[in-house]
């Protein structure tokens, strides 16, 4: 259940950005028999993606893994800041915020392991999801019902929608 103190941080939400694995896939990998790897994505969160973006909401994914299928993933949603391969996600998202003229305080950030606690302390809603470790939901003001991979970005997304100021 969201409190009065938690509506006011979806109302500064500019910018939703998303880690890959655990949160907008389940974690697993799964591997061709040639080697590639598979991911498979909640096409439920990817729905509430576009939405968001319609509503005027900038989204971006930050991840450490450096798979195809990710950027795949973002072209096919339309989301142009996808960022792969990443070691410091912080300072990438910093970045993109001042490409966007966007505080951290206006950034939403779901992530669910410990690569992703430095941006968690430092955005403005940090988010993450059910089956996350223990110090992500402790240093998150939202914790989805969903786990990740399983509609927890759709969740986050309709609570968005439903709480933010929408642009024009």
């Amino acid at each position: 259940m969201m409190n009065n103190s938690t509506k006011l941080h979806f109302d500064r939400v500019r910018l939703l950005a998303l880690d890959v694995d655990g949160i907008l896939t389940d974690g697993g990998l799964y591997y061709t028999e040639n080697g590639e790897v598979c991911k498979k994505f909640n096409v439920k969160d990817g729905k509430g993606i576009k939405l968001l973006m319609q509503s005027g909401i900038e989204v971006a994914i930050i991840s450490a893994n450096d798979s195809y299928a990710t950027i795949h993933r973002a072209q096919k949603l339309g989301i142009d800041n996808c960022f792969i391969g990443v070691e410091d996600k912080l300072t990438v998202l910093k970045n993109l915020c001042d490409k966007l003229d966007l505080s951290l305080s206006q950034v939403a950030y779901m992530g669910d392991d410990l690569n992703d606690l430095p941006i968690l302390k430092a955005v403005g809603f940090p988010i993450t999801v059910a089956d996350a470790i223990s110090e992500n939901k402790t240093n998150s003001i939202y914790i989805t019902e969903a786990v990740g991979g399983q509609g927890a970005v759709r969740e986050v997304c309709n609570l968005l929608l439903q709480n933010s100021f929408v642009a024009n």
